[in-house]
C-alpha cells in the first residue's frame, strides 16, 4: 500500500461524508461534492475519520490506494474552506475583465478572446491579477490551465498569462556578429 493511502482522512466537524458503494459524497459550508471511487478500493468511515484500505493485494490497486486517499481528502478540504488558484497577465496593453460568468482577455491578438467560466468557478480581477476559486480542486487548476493556454508565457520578454508562483527563464535575444 502506497505511503500516502495508509494515512487515515480527518474529518472536521462540519463536514459530512456519506459513503453508499461506490460513491462518495462530501457535504460541507461550501457545498457539496460526489465521486465515484473505484471498486477495488474500500472505505472505513469510523470516529471522524475515513481509512482507505485495498481490498485485494495486487500492485495496481496498492497504487490506487493514494490517489483515492487524496481525492477524497481534497473533497474534504473543498467543501470546508474552498481552492484557489492565480494568474498574472504580464505584457504592454496586456488587459483583463470579468464579465458575468466569462473573462475578456486582450492579450495582444487583434480581437479580445471571450473566455466562459465553468459552473462553479468564481473569478475575481484586481489590476494584471485573475483569481479563481471553487470548492473542487480539479476544475480549478483545469480551468487556470485553460485560461494559461490562451497567451503562454513566452521566454525573451516574459510576456503572456503565467500562474503567480511561476518562474519564467528568460532566453537572451539575437546578438549580433561582427
Amino acid at each position: 500500500m502506497s505511503r500516502i493511502g495508509k494515512q487515515p482522512i480527518e474529518v472536521p466537524g462540519k463536514v459530512k461524508v456519506e459513503i453508499q458503494g461506490v460513491k462518495v459524497t462530501v457535504t460541507g459550508p461550501k457545498g457539496t461534492l460526489a465521486r465515484d471511487i473505484r471498486p477495488e478500493i474500500a472505505l472505513e468511515q469510523d470516529d471522524g475519520r475515513i481509512l482507505v484500505k485495498a481490498r485485494d493485494n495486487s500492485q495496481r490497486t496498492r497504487a490506487f490506494t493514494g490517489l483515492t486517499r487524496t481525492l477524497i481528502n481534497n473533497m474534504v478540504i473543498g467543501v470546508e474552506k474552498g481552492f484557489q488558484k492565480k494568474l498574472v497577465v504580464e505584457g504592454v496593453g496586456y488587459r483583463v475583465e470579468a464579465k458575468g460568468k466569462s473573462l475578456n482577455l486582450s492579450v495582444g491578438y487583434s480581437n479580445p478572446v471571450e473566455f466562459a467560466l465553468p459552473e462553479g468557478v468564481a473569478v475575481g480581477v484586481e489590476k494584471n491579477v485573475v483569481t479563481l476559486e471553487a470548492i473542487d480542486k480539479e476544475l480549478v487548476g483545469q480551468t487556470a490551465a485553460r485560461i494559461r493556454d490562451v497567451r503562454k508565457p513566452e521566454p525573451y520578454k516574459g510576456k503572456g498569462i503565467r500562474y503567480e508562483n511561476e518562474h519564467i527563464v528568460k532566453k537572451a535575444g539575437k546578438s549580433k556578429s561582427k
